[in-house]
């Protein structure tokens, strides 16, 4: 069976694992904020969707919302829009480190006792789920529409953006 490179934990198979008082060591969330901007009564309100079921690690929300929050912030006054991550990563992933070079197998075990580490965390998602919501101004709606595509660009499964509120300016 041929896997495509980085798939590895993009797709979700058994159950979820996420009962953390019973693991030990499971590393730090790395997404800092889940909400930018200022927080306001916006007539412009778009969000981002994954067109298929996946699991998306903490580091690929993190590398959306700063892709998505830098554009922003060099385009539009921080009272000019507000951006919130709608997903969190509850799932633990686990990896069995396997050791290699000269003398491995003499220092692993193989497949023996082969449950694995906590390496990190993801957020599972179902087929046309919110990922961020950005809410903005008439005026910032391009700039809004690039923002997100960006962010769609580090998610692992191909997005689409929803208008939920508001309209396309007038070309």
């Amino acid at each position: 069976m041929s896997r495509k490179p980085g798939s590895m934990y993009r797709e979700i198979r058994g159950q979820s694992y996420c009962r953390r008082e019973y693991m030990g060591g499971v590393p730090a969330n790395r997404i800092t904020q889940f909400e930018h901007g200022t927080k306001g009564d916006y007539p412009v309100r778009m969000t981002l969707k994954v067109v298929e079921q996946c699991q998306i690690r903490h580091i690929a929300l993190e590398a959306a919302r700063i892709s998505a929050n830098r554009f922003l912030a060099k385009k539009v006054p921080q009272s000019g829009y507000h951006l919130k991550i709608r997903v969190f990563p509850h799932n633990v992933l686990r990896e069995n480190k396997i050791a290699t070079g000269a003398g491995a197998d003499r220092i692993s075990d193989g497949m023996r006792h082969a449950f694995g580490k906590p390496i990190g965390t993801a957020a599972r998602v179902k087929r046309d789920q919110d990922i961020m919501t950005l809410e903005t101004t008439q005026a910032n709606f391009n700039t809004a529409k690039l923002a997100l595509k960006r962010a769609a660009i580090k998610i692992p499964s191909p997005c689409y953006i929803v208008l939920e509120r508001g309209s396309p300016p007038a070309a």
